[in-house]
């Protein structure tokens, strides 16, 4: 079971995520980190599993409309961890609904 491991930075992305829900009044926005959350324990078992990205990274398609999400990670082998860089909403990282 691979370990996953938090940039400091993801904490600022959950907050920006949070502000933005609470900005459009969404009902229980603390679930929809919950619901990230337990899409990135997913990476303990399966750490390919996200899409390629550039410079060995990989990305984690995270639900999809209003609740789509992008997790950025790397993922080292020679540690078995992976390394998650940072979490964006899919309409954030420029995918249209």
């Amino acid at each position: 079971m691979s370990r996953i491991e938090l940039a400091p930075e993801v904490g600022d992305d959950f907050d920006r995520i949070l502000d933005h829900l609470a900005q459009f009044q969404i009902e229980n926005p603390v679930l929809r980190i919950r619901e990230i959350i337990e899409a990135l324990n997913v990476l303990e078992h399966n750490p390919m599993i996200g899409r390629p990205a550039n410079n060995d990274k990989r990305e984690l398609v995270i639900g999809r409309s209003s609740h789509g999400y992008l997790a950025l990670y790397r993922y080292v082998a020679e540690v078995d961890t992976v390394f998650v860089l940072a979490v964006r909403s899919q309409q954030e990282a420029g995918y249209a609904n």
